[in-house]
């Protein structure tokens, strides 16, 4: 799944040769800015699927080219170092790094062991039902890998996984995904979800309740999908536990901090779960929750990260990368890329009138496609506006439009185009590049299977027409 140097080399320049064809030979009807931010878009987003320079310098040539060129005013270019997505990022790094600096993760992994460490696979479906379970009260799954993410990284060195291996490389990916993936399917879990809702109440009036959306999605989406998780990373990152003389698997001390430490971390994790859980009763987001915790824990002397450390414990190449993507979504809608490209969907779909299987999946894939140029959080800010159109033109009712977008945004390719992905496996300290062997064939799956099987289980509620 790994592009080689070579392919690289070719697709990158395959992509700077198609952006400068774009600048000298602009797009007829549209400003000269239209053009210029379509080949930025198609540099940076080739550089970032392929892998060819690291995800953070392309961000940064990003922000470099739109800033000279003008193609969108400082203030909102960088807006995204000032959204709550980063900042939750930021926190989540010093939470991560304060839960395994004070051993507290090796101390959680030593209790489950006993439950999981029985074989491979046990070890895989349990932390992922875990991480699934998890999104039904913690809504982020930046927090949820978080608190996942040093859990299973110490759970595999408690089996005797290194750095690099499969098993190691097989519960980094599975937490990843679980963390983020089947959150899509709960209303509060994961923020497109709320984007979706927000833009649906303000422009259509129209609000989902909690259990409509789960019943409508979790089946497939959320159930089906987390098994398909299961059995890729099984299979495509297969192991064994190996057994000491003993019969038991080889133990890894758990003394990476003391007692006290320990105690101070899980009281605070402990309250800051009990805030990201009741966020809609006191209404402070949960970025603002973990910083107030990284706060704590960063304070001298009572804090467990030292001050020092604050460098080390975040990751800033990831910082820059997530507020060059979500600066590439607003670039996207600001300079009407996101409504040209939808309306460009639109004219390319098949001409079938009614809630037909057809219509279905061609809605699905187009929000998919969508969510590779606009990245996920982007998806129904473009598509939304468009809903009533769509619904009109397939003979769908504009609910069920706007709840297809959920199949589309919930299908990720890339990793780049969503960050919770990021974050999960450079927490992980695994390549993010290894998790395009579980994305890939994933979304493939998804299309292939799951949308269909989607179309029926609506079939059977009587929700696309």
């Amino acid at each position: 799944m790994q592009l080689n140097f070579n392919v690289k080399q070719s697709l990158g320049l395959a992509a700077i040769v198609a952006a400068l064809l774009i600048i000298i030979f602009p797009f007829d009807g549209y400003p000269l800015h239209f053009s210029h931010s379509a080949a930025l878009v198609l540099i940076t987003l080739a550089s970032w699927s392929t892998g060819l320079l690291p995800p953070f310098l392309s961000g940064l040539i990003f922000f470099t080219l739109a800033a000279i060129f003008g193609l969108l005013p400082a203030n909102i270019l960088f807006s995204g170092f000032s959204s709550t997505a980063v900042w939750l990022i930021i926190s989540g790094f010093i939470i991560g790094a304060a839960i395994s600096t004070s051993g507290l993760g090796k101390k959680m992994a030593s209790i489950i062991a006993p439950q999981l460490t029985g074989s491979y696979p046990r070890i895989i479906t349990g932390l992922v039902i875990s991480s699934v379970l998890l999104s039904f009260i913690m809504p982020s799954s930046v927090g949820r890998a978080v608190v996942m993410i040093p859990i299973g990284m110490a759970l595999a060195d408690h089996v005797g996984f290194k750095k690099g291996s499969n098993g190691r490389l097989g519960i980094a990916t599975s937490l990843a995904i679980a963390c983020n993936m089947p959150g899509f399917a709960i209303l509060p879990a994961n923020i497109p979800n709320m984007i979706l809702a927000g833009a649906g109440d303000n422009l259509f009036n129209m609000q989902f309740g909690y259990m409509e959306y789960l019943i409508l999605h979790f089946p497939v989406l959320g159930l089906l999908k987390t098994f398909l998780i299961i059995f890729l990373v099984i299979k495509i990152f297969p192991a064994e536990i190996k057994l000491t003389e003993t019969g038991t698997e080889e133990e890894v001390p758990d003394s990476n901090g003391d007692k006290t430490q320990q105690r101070k971390v899980a009281s605070l994790l402990g309250l800051t779960l009990v805030f990201w859980m009741t966020d809609s009763i006191h209404g402070i987001n949960p970025a603002w929750v973990g910083l107030a915790t990284a706060v704590v824990l960063l304070a001298p002397k009572w804090g467990v990260v030292a001050p020092k450390n604050f460098n080390a414990s975040v990751d800033f190449a990831t910082v820059v990368f997530v507020a060059a993507a979500l600066g590439l979504g607003t670039l996207v809608n600001e300079s009407g890329l996101g409504t040209a490209l939808g309306q460009t969907f639109i004219q390319l779909l098949p001409k079938e009138s009614g809630g037909s299987f057809i219509n279905f999946m061609s809605l699905s894939i187009m929000t998919t496609i969508t969510g590779l140029f606009t990245t996920v959080p982007g998806v129904p800010t473009v598509l939304t506006p468009m809903a009533a159109d769509l619904a009109e033109a397939r003979g769908f009712t504009l609910r069920s439009v706007l709840m297809i977008q959920v199949l589309g945004f919930s299908t990720i390719i890339f990793p780049y185009q969503i960050a919770p992905l990021i974050v999960a496996m450079q927490l992980s300290g695994e390549p993010l590049s290894r998790l395009l062997k579980i994305t890939l064939p994933l979304s493939l799956l998804t299309i292939v299977i799951l949308f269909p099987l989607d179309y029926l289980w609506w079939s059977l509620i009587g929700w696309p027409n």
